[in-house]
């Protein structure tokens, strides 16, 4: 057995309860009370099974692990560029600012500074609640969990020791298995299929079309959007702008509709002309509100917390620091005085599908090009990263952390992913008791609301 990191604390069923409800309504009040509707189905979705449960609650780990003794950071590494919600199924391909399809992180909506072994712990949690749904044996968990974390260590130590590393990535050339298939699949992407799928032609031109999620604007509405979108173009650097004619306004609409981790927060999309006049290189935005970073509600250094501006800052520019060549359309706004986050929706998106692996040693495989990807996100960035609140070497610092105890890095590691993932399921049944209950103020049940009626 390995041994165990410090376990959360031993509460009674009630006690944990209550806990579970007061962080969840600590987290997302404001947006209960805004949209009661996207909340309900938001917390459906989380009450299907532990891993719905765990992807949906990460202010509850932060809760949790930020009072958890950590013996592997230090006044440092307690401050890194962290992606603040990383699970299994926040990896996926993109096409970065080089034409190149990347596997990589794929979600910065919780992206903020903090303790890199915040990082690695959510994941190896999600592993073993990814592996118990799949009936893998707890020895089979273990080993799992500690591929991850070694291939982890292991890249994060090539970075502090090699020159140059700083290129590598998981792409068509360097990957097999089933990240290569991914990366091959997402090549018969088309920014044309994209478009045909959201607008129409009408008159020679593109316009959104109608349908589920999609909100025609009012003519204020439209204009203020607009001029949120105009401001947006500012925040782009320099070397990733491309020429006026690019981002001309032909539609905006507001969206809706959105997964379980950005339930309730507004959004509007943008199509703007692309790189010619022709109606295939037509692209669409995505202009959404900033939320707060989970690992934020645990942060307390006041030099962090101000130097964003808002939360579209935030996610902008955390991006770039966990992203090397960044979505060059990346950038922020403000809108009725609230930080939204504007990036593209990109063609060349793909998910791994987690269902199609069913054996340990295929998943195996996929975990070592995910720690890998889990080192490159921490230690390499965007050129145009704004690195001032991080002023040191990251892969250095965390190689001089573990000072030479990889392996009893990856023991505590495996240990905390058993001991939380038992937790998760246990917290899924009290939330689900909880929900159904009408337990959690401001997402009763509206059929419970008719019968009391």
């Amino acid at each position: 057995m390995p041994e165990t990191s410090e376990p959360v604390p031993t509460r009674s069923d009630a006690e944990r309860q209550e806990r579970i409800i007061a962080t969840l309504v600590d987290a997302f009040s404001e947006m209960m009370e805004a949209d009661p509707g996207a909340f309900r189905t938001k917390f459906r979705k989380m009450a299907a099974d532990p891993f719905a449960f765990y992807r949906g609650s990460a202010c509850l780990f932060y809760a949790d692990v930020a009072g958890l003794d950590d013996p592997w950071t230090d006044e440092r590494t307690s401050r890194v560029w962290i992606q603040g919600d990383l699970h299994a199924e926040n990896f996926g391909t993109y096409m970065n600012a080089r034409g190149a399809l990347i596997f990589d992180v794929n979600d910065f909506d919780e992206a903020y500074l903090g303790h890199y072994t915040w990082d690695v712990r959510r994941f190896v949690a999600s592993v073993a609640l990814l592996s118990w749904r799949k009936a893998f044996s707890d020895e089979d968990i273990d080993a799992l969990v500690a591929t991850y974390v070694r291939a982890y260590v292991d890249q994060v130590r090539r970075f502090a020791e090699h020159s140059g590393d700083e290129a590598f990535s998981l792409r068509l050339d360097t990957t097999d298995g089933p990240i290569r298939d991914v990366l091959q699949r997402s090549r018969l992407n088309s920014r044309v299929t994209l478009l045909d799928s959201m607008t129409q032609v009408e008159d020679y031109d593109r316009r959104f079309r109608d349908g589920a999620g999609v909100r025609r604007l009012g003519a204020e509405e439209r204009e203020a959007v607009c001029a949120a979108f105009d401001a947006y173009r500012a925040t782009i650097p320099d070397d990733k702008r491309y020429d006026s004619i690019a981002y001309r306004v032909k539609d905006v609409v507001g969206k809706a509709g959105f997964g379980i981790g950005s339930a309730g927060l507004p959004a509007y999309n943008v199509l703007i002309e692309g790189f010619s006049e022709a109606l295939d290189n037509d692209i669409v935005l995505s202009m959404k509100q900033g939320n707060v970073a989970a690992p934020a509600r645990v942060v307390t250094d006041p030099d962090i917390n101000r130097y964003f501006l808002h939360h579209g800052h935030r996610t902008a520019v955390s991006q770039r620091a966990l992203q090397a060549h960044a979505d060059p359309l990346l950038g922020h706004t403000t809108y009725d005085g609230v930080g939204f986050v504007v990036s593209e929706l990109s063609p060349y998106v793909d998910d791994l599908d987690w269902s199609d692996l069913t054996e340990p040693d295929e998943i195996a495989s996929v975990l070592a090009y995910l720690g890998r990807a889990t080192a490159k996100a921490h230690c390499v960035s965007d050129r145009d990263s704004d690195q001032s609140l991080v002023s040191f070497q990251t892969e250095e610092a965390i190689i001089e952390a573990l000072d030479g105890r990889e392996e009893e890095f990856i023991a505590w590691n495996t240990g905390f992913a058993r001991q939380y993932a038992e937790q998760a399921r246990k917290d899924r049944a009290l939330f689900v008791e909880a929900f159904r209950g009408n337990a959690i103020p401001g997402v009763r049940s509206t059929g419970a609301t008719r019968a009391r009626a």
